[in-house]
């Protein structure tokens, strides 16, 4: 069994940068892709990016320049670098592993997530 743990958002004004990180536990993801979700009050999750474990980056267009995603494979971590933030971003952010599309269907691991706020 694989536990996410995210950690890392809160409330941030138009503009400002958050740092989310992911810490898996249970078993060494090195193997697995690992990336993240978001959903909007009202809204279906929508991917966001995943990194593969020899770095293959995989993003949408809609975050492409502002949010960045890396990961540490000795430290079974995640990280999501979010700048110049807008409040489109406000929503709950779910670290993943263990898939590589854009439906939330093929992940077989979520954390519990992670509230990022954006004050205009």
């Amino acid at each position: 069994q694989v536990q996410l743990v995210e950690s890392g958002g809160g409330l941030v004004q138009a503009g400002g940068s958050l740092r989310l990180s992911c810490a898996a536990s249970g078993r060494t993801l090195s193997s697995y892709a690992m990336g993240w979700f978001r959903q909007a009050p009202g809204k279906e999750r929508e991917f966001i990016n995943a990194i593969a474990g020899d770095g293959m980056k995989y993003y949408v267009e809609s975050v492409t320049g502002r949010f960045t995603i890396s990961r540490d494979n000795a430290k079974n971590t995640v990280i999501l670098q979010m700048h110049n933030l807008n409040p489109e971003d406000t929503a709950i952010y779910y670290c993943v592993a263990g898939g590589w599309s854009t439906s939330p269907k093929e992940y077989s691991y979520w954390g519990q997530g992670t509230q990022v706020t954006v004050s205009s």
